[in-house]
């Protein structure tokens, strides 16, 4: 059954197939390790853990690489204001290294709890200078490249069309951003390849322009050309990736073979926090562990992330996601009952069941449909050990750790309470025995809003997370 997926260079659904034999080469863009990865970062992350498991369920091996950014992106995509790398270093007062180490730990160690599988090549920007210099050189060489005081720019007036991604006209490419008159661009929209490093920057190497550092563009461009060759299969990002970033690798890669890096380019949607954008400004930036605080699972996440297409937008607020929560809870529940079901259902029914999952989750990656058809046999009546190892299977796919549903399960109700739960507990109780009674149900009440569930029985009170 063949594989259909949207690709935003030619806006349509494609009939996929590797370029070369039955290995997919796919680049992913990574993060920039300058602080914690919110929970909008992680959309994009779990569309790429689905497109990979959706292409290996499919039977097709994977050369997938993922950039770790720790240098050279600045505040703008529009070569505007400093190295994150090097504002958050003078922020915590560290060396920019320091911070790229510990925050591509944390980044990893969440990656984990959302049970993504990790890409086979893990490539980190500063491992990659000599990679970087030699593609500028090349593009200098090529006349695609001019040097001003400031650095290496890139000219795209020498390209047959620009933008060829976003589909903008020119004067739209840099969408909501201020472009500074630089006199010595040859065009306001020429992106930097190289930034000569001014002298009490941290972060600089060696090159024939002098000390300087590569633009945040070059990096995916050099290493995806490094490890997947000129042309490879899929590109994945976000789309706010498209107008600038991705639209830059593209003209770089032309610059310097003439090609277009990838054939396929797959790009996620935005996640939004109460109907609106997420942003450091609103606070509505939520990280994993802050969801965890509201009784609200890594898991969970993810399974609220496959409540809508990976080309739509998801709406978070901790309403939604504490039902999500409840879910899955009941998924695990539902697939333990199967799994000690004594019933037998027919190949010819689980036949139609694979067929019908295949079917759904090669078409785009209709995770949403596919959830359906799994609540479909979790709620079926008769309950099968048929049943349970039919949702393992589709469990390759959806990376929900269904098979540790009865550790989950233990887990939620033996869970270490916050200091602040506690707190309400306490404050619970001593109301209780005043009978203060409607400060009791307040209390009760709030906890339930941050995700505990509180029980009273003749032993006394008992908590649950939800």
């Amino acid at each position: 059954m063949s594989v259909q997926l949207y690709n935003t260079l030619t806006r349509r659904k494609e009939e996929f197939s590797p370029l070369e034999g039955n290995t997919v080469r796919m680049y992913s863009c990574g993060p920039t390790v300058y602080s914690y990865a919110h929970i909008g970062n992680f959309r994009a992350y779990v569309f790429m853990d689905t497109l990979r498991r959706v292409l290996k369920y499919n039977g097709y091996e994977l050369k997938h690489v993922m950039n770790i950014t720790d240098v050279g992106h600045l505040e703008s995509d529009a070569d505007e204001g400093e190295d994150k790398m090097e504002k958050a270093a003078k922020k915590e007062n560290k060396n920019p290294y320091e911070i790229a180490n510990y925050y591509t730990e944390i980044f990893f160690r969440d990656m984990e709890r959302l049970n993504i599988e990790k890409p086979e090549i893990i490539a980190k920007a500063t491992d990659h200078i000599a990679e970087m210099l030699e593609f500028v050189k090349k593009l200098i060489e090529n006349g695609y490249a001019y040097e001003t005081s400031k650095g290496i720019y890139f000219d795209i007036s020498k390209l047959d069309k620009y933008p060829v991604l976003s589909n903008r006209k020119i004067d739209e490419q840099i969408a909501g951003a201020r472009v500074d008159v630089d006199k010595e661009k040859r065009s306001p929209y020429d992106f930097a390849l190289w930034i000569k490093a001014p002298e009490n920057h941290i972060m600089k190497w060696e090159s024939p322009w002098g000390l300087s550092y590569p633009g945040w563009h070059i990096e995916c461009s050099a290493m995806g050309r490094k490890y997947l060759g000129d042309e490879f299969d899929i590109h994945t990002g976000g789309i706010d990736h498209i107008p600038t970033h991705h639209e830059n690798e593209i003209a770089q890669s032309k610059g310097l073979t003439g090609k277009i890096p990838a054939k396929l380019w797959m790009h996620v949607e935005f996640l939004q926090v109460d109907g609106g954008k997420m942003s450091k400004s609103l606070g509505n930036t939520y990280t994993l562990d802050e969801l965890q605080k509201h009784g609200i699972e890594p898991l969970a996440y993810k399974l609220f992330c496959f409540t809508a297409h990976y080309r739509t937008k998801l709406n978070f607020t901790f309403e939604t996601a504490l039902a999500t929560q409840k879910a899955l809870n009941r998924l695990r529940e539902g697939f333990i009952k199967h799994q000690e079901g004594i019933e037998t259902i027919s190949e010819e029914k689980t036949k139609e069941y694979e067929d019908k999952f295949l079917e759904i989750i090669n078409d785009d990656l209709n995770i949403p449909s596919a959830m359906g058809l799994v609540w479909e046999i979790i709620r079926k009546p008769e309950k099968s050990k048929q049943y349970a190892e039919l949702l393992l299977k589709f469990d390759d796919v959806l990376g929900l750790d269904l098979i540790n549903s009865k550790k989950y399960l233990e887990d939620t109700k033996k869970i270490e309470l916050p200091d602040e739960i506690k707190e309400l507990i306490e404050q619970r109780t001593q109301a209780r025995k005043n009978k203060n009674w409607d400060l009791s149900d307040k209390i009760r009440d709030i906890l339930k809003e941050k995700g505990y569930v509180v029980k009273d029985t003749k032993e006394g009170m008992e908590v649950e997370k939800i």
